[in-house]
């Protein structure tokens, strides 16, 4: 008994030993790394907390409120700028432009893209210019493409117009006709989307493990057979992964339907972002145009969560 009793006194005592063995004080060059490396990243989180965190919680706050056309709050209006938005035949509108948009531009885009990659993305002599080329639109803005575009779609001196008059067709009203104009600004966003897409997947096609071909080929495969039972399955992460960056841009379009239509024609053209700046920069309606910015962060926020969650799932051959 007194023997435990001797124990259990020793142990007060020993414990602080252990912990002044175990507990080292960091060294000072380990301690002027660290705030060194803060240092370093002070000045990215001061600009995103500028221009991003604090404009986001300021739209957040200016939801709830109606404000002048000054941006100063008026008065306390609570979920009633969600429950006009919602029930707004032009949000509606604007949501189903949007999807149309949407619809037109990201298959179409995603299946020219993997064509041109699959055909440039061998070593053959002279591949590197055609991938060049076919990347080459990655570098243009959006206002630079979509001027350009302005030029071709020019209803008496474009090159579109008059190549249709070459074969016979007559000429088409690409931004002012309501049938023709999302039609037109969606070629151009495909053309301007085109760059990034190839990119992505050629880098896909390259990282395919060269041995699954050429085992394919041993067991008398053919080009057709290779392509959907090994090429696709070994390339759908990266194909879903392109997927949903291209609906993410789809949804906040912009600068191409600012330039080339304005919203028109009878706001045939009329996406979602382009009635949220009508909102708060022509009507000057801050709140409910802060509203409208809220809903699309949370639709992007629901595909960026898709891409999270599905996205890193790995295509594995035993």
């Amino acid at each position: 008994m007194a023997k435990n009793q001797n124990v259990l006194k020793s142990i007060p005592t020993l414990t602080p030993a252990l912990n002044k063995q175990r507990v080292k004080p960091r060294p000072f060059h380990k301690r002027i790394e660290q705030i060194i490396g803060y240092g370093f990243i002070l000045p990215t989180v001061i600009l995103l907390s500028m221009f991003v965190f604090y404009p986001f919680l300021q739209s957040v706050y200016l939801s709830f409120f109606m404000t002048d056309p000054l941006g100063n709050i008026v008065g306390f209006v609570g979920l009633q700028n969600y429950v006009d938005l919602f029930t707004s035949k032009e949000f509606l509108g604007s949501l189903k432009t949007t999807f149309l948009f949407a619809i037109f531009t990201v298959p179409t885009g995603i299946f020219i893209s993997l064509l041109l990659a699959v055909l440039t993305h061998n070593k053959l002599k002279g591949m590197r210019i055609f991938q060049f080329i076919f990347a080459l639109p990655i570098a243009m803005s959006v206002g630079t493409s979509s001027i350009i575009w302005l030029l071709l779609f020019n209803p008496t001196s474009g090159v579109l117009n008059y190549l249709l008059n070459l074969v016979g067709l007559e000429s088409i009203q690409w931004l002012t006709d309501p049938n023709w104009a999302l039609v037109s600004v969606s070629m151009m966003t495909i053309w301007l989307s085109l760059g990034l897409d190839y990119i992505i997947l050629l880098a896909g096609l390259q990282a395919i493990p060269k041995e699954l071909y050429e085992s394919a080929k041993i067991d008398g495969a053919g080009s057709f057979r290779i392509f959907s039972k090994i090429t696709i399955p070994m390339l759908s992460p990266t194909i879903f992964f392109v997927l949903i960056i291209s609906v993410i841009q789809a949804l906040q379009a912009f600068g191409q339907f600012n330039i080339l239509t304005g919203g028109g024609p009878m706001k045939s053209t009329n996406v979602f972002v382009f009635s949220l700046y009508q909102e708060a920069f022509v009507n000057f309606q801050f709140g409910l145009g802060s509203t409208r910015a809220f809903v699309l962060f949370v639709i992007i926020l629901l595909f960026t969560w898709i891409q999270f969650k599905f996205g890193e799932k790995k295509v594995h051959y035993q």
